[in-house]
């Protein structure tokens, strides 16, 4: 044998599920494909600048995030508790004023919504905290926009703040989503801190990845096929182990399992980073596009948060967009003319350094959507599959996945209850609301 399980994919999950296989006395082997660790989740290096492989962040509620992940050494750098929305050629902030209830006064005359609709919003608030995950993911499902407005928000609110901020969550532009989804991420906002490692967001997988030896994880080894307990790479190798663990991307997997069977359909994002001379913006903030018009879905500078995501007297802007289909040349015609709209005739010094077309980003969570507690699928006696395209996306439920798997592998091997997190998922609830003012561009 050349472990006791191989693990198929070095993604959150699949690194989860070693770190799980490794806590109960048994020797993991992970066999990724590509050249590096993280699966989507991975920060490339380019002229000092870090960019994140897209628009991500972690939610610090996450109960397996917690419990897997060490925040102080990620040295995590959080965004303000709300946003900056572009509305009527302004910027305007959007607060949670639980958290900042100073900012309350602004919602009078915040035109982001009525005072009916901020109002609404503890209620909103009240049943995305009631109870726990599993009676969450178990109430009546619609899609999130007409969840939305059952519940009386305006018009106004749900173009000008919840399209633009949760469709960059859901890279869905109309919020044709799970409302159990919707709920899931309003809870994860409202009950923790939205953020970035100092270092990037690779630095999670690199995290997870530590607590195993050099020779437990081999990059570059594409798995050609898979048979009982035995595994045969491109390079014609042979692997053999107890069990085998499929945590690769939905067409990996089905490429091994069934090439017969339909792959997950997803949605795509592009993301394009320039550098530039000093920041558009000030503060933590996210920046959203509320006009309900043109291509930029939202806006950040990542060195705002963290001084390591930029050379030194250098800022770097991401702006995010629907989509992976954008010529990246035309795409960024556009998106300068856009921003000269809102920034002036800086935008015309930025330098372009990456754009990341990414057509898989996350799997479609348009309903049914169900509760993903016990997402690690076993196959055969030998095979287990596990993965968020298998339950509900998230880096929260990614890792579950790859935790669940990890024990139930080691249940099975070792013939008794594995050990694994017991992080709860029943969680306090408390209410906030939106306020919004007028900010002024630097």
């Amino acid at each position: 044998m050349n472990a006791d399980v191989i693990i198929i994919g070095a993604g959150l999950s699949g690194l989860a599920c070693a770190s799980t296989l490794r806590d109960n006395g048994l020797e993991p082997l992970v066999l990724e494909a590509s050249d590096g660790i993280g699966g989507r989740i991975r920060t490339d290096q380019r002229q000092g600048f870090l960019l994140d492989r897209g628009f991500q962040v972690l939610q610090t509620w996450y109960p397996d995030a917690r419990h897997l992940l060490d925040y102080d050494r990620l040295d995590l750098r959080p965004f303000y508790p709300g946003a900056l929305v572009r509305v009527g050629g302004r910027l305007l902030r959007v607060s949670d004023v639980w958290r900042r209830p100073l900012r309350l006064p602004e919602m009078l005359v915040s035109p982001v919504g009525t005072l009916a609709d901020k109002l609404r919003l503890l209620r909103l608030r009240h049943r995305c905290l009631r109870g726990d995950l599993e009676a969450l993911y178990n109430r009546p499902e619609t899609e999130a926009c007409a969840y939305l407005r059952t519940l009386g928000f305006s018009a106004r609110i749900i173009d000008r703040f919840f399209k633009p901020f949760f469709s960059g969550v859901f890279f869905d532009p109309e919020l044709a989503v799970s409302s159990r989804a919707f709920e899931f991420v309003f809870r994860a906002f409202a009950l923790g801190d939205t953020s970035l490692p100092a270092r990037g967001m690779g630095e999670i997988p690199a995290q997870l990845a530590a607590r195993l030896t050099r020779t437990q994880v081999r990059t570059g080894c594409r798995v050609d096929s898979i048979t009982e307990r035995t595994v045969t790479l491109a390079s014609g190798e042979r692997l053999r182990a107890r069990a085998l663990v499929i945590a690769a991307s939905a067409p990996a997997a089905a490429r091994l399992l069934d090439p017969s069977d339909a792959a997950t359909a997803s949605r795509g994002t592009t993301c394009v980073y320039f550098a530039a001379v000093r920041p558009p913006i000030e503060g933590p903030y996210l920046v959203l596009n509320g006009e309900g018009h043109g291509h930029i879905n939202s806006l950040l500078c990542p060195s705002n948060l963290s001084g390591h995501y930029a050379p030194a007297g250098q800022t770097l802007v991401s702006v995010n967009c629907h989509g992976a289909e954008h010529n990246p040349d035309t795409l960024e015609t556009i998106l300068r003319r856009e921003l000269a709209g809102w920034f002036g005739d800086q935008v015309r010094g930025w330098e372009r350094l990456a754009v990341y077309r990414i057509p898989q980003a996350l799997p479609l969570q348009t309903p049914p959507v169900h509760y993903p507690g016990d997402a690690g699928q076993r196959v055969a006696d030998w095979l287990w599959v596990c993965g968020e395209y298998r339950s509900a996306p998230s880096i929260q439920w990614a890792l579950h996945s790859g935790r669940r798997a990890g024990a139930d592998v080691a249940r099975s091997l070792l013939g008794r209850v594995a050990a694994q997190s017991t992080a709860g998922l029943r969680l306090p609830s408390a209410p906030p609301t939106l306020s919004g003012s007028a900010v002024q561009k630097p």
